[in-house]
């Protein structure tokens, strides 16, 4: 399965209950053979232009792990989908993967070095 990163605009008179709607793409994710890895809610934010008469919108940010004809399946449902204003699904390029993959692992042996020299002093 491949990696991808969906972003949506939630409409903002449903500010108080995204659970639904996000619970409702999490679904749409999970019938299509899809698993949800990380989800982030960035909150409401003024839009830097309106978008079907709205000034401002809640943002909802998911990484996900998608089959080769699943995103064009959730991009036909959410095209549709009237609680979601506007909505960006792009599949994570793996060079960026391998590489935050070799930092993360710099970092570690950076810090277990760091340990262990004030451990020697």
């Amino acid at each position: 399965m491949k990696q991808y990163e969906l972003t949506f605009l939630i409409h903002p008179d449903l500010e108080m209950n995204t659970e639904a709607i996000v619970s409702k793409v999490k679904d749409l994710i999970s019938a299509n053979g899809g698993k949800v890895t990380k989800e982030t809610n960035e909150g409401k934010k003024k839009l830097a232009y309106t978008i079907r008469e709205q000034d401002y919108a809640v943002y909802y940010y998911l990484e996900l792990e998608l089959p080769a004809e699943a995103p064009a399946k959730i991009s036909g449902v959410l095209n549709i989908t009237d609680e979601v204003l506007r909505y960006l699904l792009v599949a994570v390029d793996e060079r960026k993967i391998k590489l935050e993959a070799k930092r993360r692992a710099y970092r570690e042996s950076r810090a277990a070095e760091a340990q262990e020299k004030t451990e020697e002093e």
